[in-house]
């Protein structure tokens, strides 16, 4: 029990994951029989049925089919009760059980009365086909249309690949063994053809010339279109011989350069060769692992062991789920529930061995259960779209709509401002993911007023990084389906970041955080923003206010209800979790809060909304601006961020009966004292431009006095208690000093910075401000923040904690930054009109 409380948040994040199934078969009609038994034919199934009761997944399954129907555990019952709900009432109940977003269906399997594949759908959001090469060979052969005295190899060839490429991603179901001949001649791939067609038909392929001909032809075409292969493996079907199954047999396939960029999928965990697919994913690139089957065919030890077996050597990121379900709405249920289970155990286990912190392990689920499928299998949930391979123009561009033309590298500079390096997709998958792509240091040095870096910063064009995909970051754009983007790290050369890097510079500091004290940050930002719309007077371009309306406007909401409609179904896309959006209360303002996560998948989050939310404006004529004051003579816009610290799944923020101050407990209180008593420099970060300082200003909610209070919107540092915390406690407190001129990783990384001293010190708060601080004014109780930049980038410079944990290269590079934007802006007030174009 003390292990399960451990792992609460593992186990939680394992059992609500939206699976991705990257392999499974048909339904059928009729399920009245045999719900959960490997076989395709009534005199399979008798045979079956004889011996399952006597096997350890047979019972289990049995248990937990009667649990989910909530009937007797006995085979009678359960059949009873599936033919009283009918198949539409029990896989709506299985699969929604499942949790799964997406299914990958090779329907290679024949079954009586099987559903069509747009059928699935009406049981899971997202549907694709995987295309068994053997069965399109053996459909072209066995058309009546043709004869077999007409066939010679080169024109089966021309039809079978012109089918090949209509089709998404493939699959070899590989009857003769693994040990497959890339280089058949076609002399013996025509012999080959020769004697299939010789046979009866309808004719099932079996002859292994003409199979390695068509596996190599498949996968030739799977590396040109940049999409997987998926072979089957170990055990499965029954006219597999086992020991031509072992993956070591595709060295051959593995070794030949032609394939050496192919991605190649081992199915049903190798078993019982789960250490020897280890061992190849772990060496050779192009190697990836699928656990269907083994789960939940074997003893709950033996699914244990397959997967601790595949994760020995491979790694995560190359490891997915799949229930390999068929035939019954059940058998996805019994692989996905087992998946689930099985993987918190091996994972758990690798946390309390230190293979894993428990929060390496919440990621190693998302990899596993979806992001790795999504990935690899080019999967865009929310649309309901499944990457696909089609006819090439002459140009050697695929035609699809769906094909990525364009991957755009993006980072955020020191100014905060989004810029990125845009890759033709074939470069970028074949060497910009792995090699990444040169940029200049002065990157790091610019402003928002010039493409040049800053004196003073110690960064100038001479000298080169490399901008590197985070390949977990890929998203396909919801606004533009042939494009991705995917988020950069810079590192001074692949492997070793560049000290400069704001995403680095975020995962070090909260990695202090993790290994002083167990705690991790959790963050949520609300993103304030004017929508704009274009009005020509004479030969001037204005753009004035999308509307006139106020806080929480009905009106405003209707108006705006197209674009706001397309942003979340945008931002749901990019699994950016949308928790409310409203009016807001200047001309034409909106604000989008988002769902809290970990802070350092936050800050991507929240540059992915940015970017949404403009480009999806942009399609509708209007222009959206983050900028924190774009019209001095209305309020301005912030990017108020809430924190709270999490011990394993536990908020530690939160008071409790040993310790509460204010409804906060003891680590909670030294963490807020920390960032209160650094809040003049942090804002050096988080309000980062002379225009953040018109926006924060008395009696405009967004922070001017140095002080903090419960629920006290006045102050820049907010303790809350939303619905169902308990009114004597906190669950986290908000910065309302934080705008989208920021940075959002150096913004973050510097309150966690101030967090960390108030711990190592032990710092108290003072008492809190319980009522608008600016009536505090006239006597002195409470200090200014600082009024402009320069008093916020002084404070910066005299922060010895600032330099010692953000680092002092970078610190030196963000004020030289900042005190050139103050000259500049002082010297040019217009130029700020420009900045609705920058932020």
């Amino acid at each position: 029990m003390e292990m399960e409380s451990k792992y609460a948040a593992l186990r939680r994040a394992a059992e609500e994951a939206a699976a991705v199934d990257a392999h499974a078969h048909n339904l059928v009609a009729d399920g009245s029989a045999f719900p959960f038994l490997r076989c395709f034919s009534e005199a399979d199934a008798a045979d079956a049925l004889a011996l399952a009761p006597h096997t350890l997944s047979f019972k289990r399954s049995l248990r937990d089919i009667a649990a989910l129907y909530n009937c007797e555990a006995s085979l009678e019952k359960v059949e009873e009760f599936r033919r009283a709900e009918g198949l539409s009432s029990i896989s709506s109940k299985c699969f929604k059980a499942a949790n799964l977003s997406a299914i990958l269906i090779d329907d290679g399997i024949d079954f009586d009365k099987m559903l069509e594949l747009e059928a699935h759908k009406a049981f899971a959001p997202t549907v694709g086909r995987i295309l068994r090469i053997e069965k399109l060979a053996e459909t072209i052969i066995n058309d009546e249309s043709f004869s077999a005295s007409s066939w010679t190899l080169d024109s089966f060839t021309e039809i079978f690949v012109t089918k090949l490429k209509s089709y998404p991603p493939h699959i070899a179901a590989y009857r003769s063994g693994l040990e497959i001949d890339p280089n058949i001649s076609k002399t013996d791939a025509e012999d080959g053809l020769r004697k299939e067609l010789s046979g009866q038909r309808p004719l099932r392929i079996t002859n292994k010339n003409l199979i390695d001909y068509l596996f190599t032809c498949s996968l030739e075409i799977a590396v040109s279109y940049h999409l997987p292969m998926q072979i089957h493996t170990g055990f499965g079907d029954k006219d597999l011989d086992l020991r031509k199954c072992n993956p070591l047999h595709l060295r051959a396939v593995l070794e030949d350069t032609r394939f050496s960029k192919c991605q190649i999928v081992l199915l049903h965990a190798s078993y019982p060769f789960s250490k020897e697919a280890s061992y190849l994913a772990s060496v050779y690139s192009q190697v990836y692992l699928d656990f269907g089957l083994a789960i939940p065919k074997l003893s709950v030890q033996g699914m244990t062991s397959s997967i601790k077996e595949l994760l020995e050597l491979a790694p995560i990121k190359k490891v997915m789920f799949s229930t390999d379900g068929y035939a019954f709405p059940e058998t996805y249920y019994l692989g996905a529930r087992r998946a689930r289970d099985v993987v918190y155990r091996v994972l758990s286990a690798a946390c309390e061995d230190g293979d894993l912190s428990i929060q390496e392990a919440i990621e190693a689920v998302e990899d596993i259960f979806r992001r790795n499928a999504l990935y690899l299998y080019k999967l865009n949930v929310a649309n309901g779209s499944v990457g696909q391979i089609t006819a090439i123009a002459d140009n050697g561009i695929p035609l699809s709509e769906q094909d990525v033309l364009f991957v755009r590298v993006v980072w955020i500079d020191t100014s905060g401002q989004h810029r990125c390096r845009v890759v033709p997709a074939g470069r970028f998958y074949e060497i910009a993911r792995k090699k990444g792509i040169g940029l200049t240091f002065a990157s790091m040095g610019m402003t928002s007023f010039t493409d040049g870096p800053a004196d003073g910063t110690n960064l100038t064009g001479v000298g080169e990084i490399r901008l590197m995909p985070d390949m977990s970051t890929l998203l396909r754009l919801p606004w533009s389906r042939r494009e991705e983007m995917v988020m950069a790290e810079m590192h001074i050369r692949p492997g070793e970041a560049w000290e400069y890097c704001p995403r680095n510079t975020l995962r070090k500091v909260t990695k202090v955080l993790l290994d002083e004290f167990n705690v991790t940050m959790m963050a949520g930002f609300e993103n304030e923003f004017f929508l704009r719309k274009k009005v020509v007077s004479g030969e001037k371009e204005l753009w004035v206010p999308f509307d006139n309306t106020p806080y929480c406007s009905t009106t405003a909401f209707d108006g705006a209800s197209s674009v706001l409609q397309e942003v979340y179904t945008s931002l749901k896309a990019a699994e950016i979790v949308v928790e409310q959006l409203h009016a807001e209360a200047g001309k034409g303002q909106f604000e989008i809060a988002l769902k809290y996560v970990l802070c350092t998948l936050a800050a991507d989050k929240l540059i992915y909304a940015r970017e949404i939310i403009k480009s999806v404006a942009r399609k509708h004529g209007l222009l959206a601006t983050f900028l924190p004051k774009p019209d001095l003579n209305d309020i301005g816009s912030g990017s108020h961020v809430h924190l709270s610290l999490w011990e394993f799944d536990q908020n530690v923020f939160m008071g409790s009966s040993e310790y509460n101050y204010y409804g906060m407990s003891r680590i909670g209180e030294s963490f807020l004292a920390g960032v209160y008593l650094h809040l003049p420099s942090i804002l050096a970060f988080t309000a980062p431009h002379p225009n953040s300082y018109n926006r924060i200003q008395p009696n405009t909610w967004s922070g001017a006095y140095q002080c903090w209070g419960k629920e006290n919107r006045e102050a820049p540092l907010r303790t809350a208690c939303p619905p169902g915390i308990p009114l004597d406690l906190v669950s986290n407190f908000e910065i309302k000093s934080f705008d989208a001129c920021a940075n959002p990783h150096l913004g973050l990384a510097a309150i966690v910075a101030a967090g960390i001293d108030g711990l190592r010190r032990s710092l108290t708060l003072p008492e809190p401000t319980e009522s608008n601080p600016a009536g505090y004014a006239s006597n002195s109780k409470l200090k200014r923040m600082p009024k402009d930049l320069m008093e916020s980038v002084e404070a910066l410079a005299a922060d010895k904690i600032m330099h010692e944990l953000i680092g002092d290269k970078l610190v030196t590079a963000v004020i030289a930054v900042r005190k050139a934007e103050i000259d500049h802006y002082e010297k040019n007030p217009a130029a700020f009109a420009d900045l609705i174009h920058r932020y």
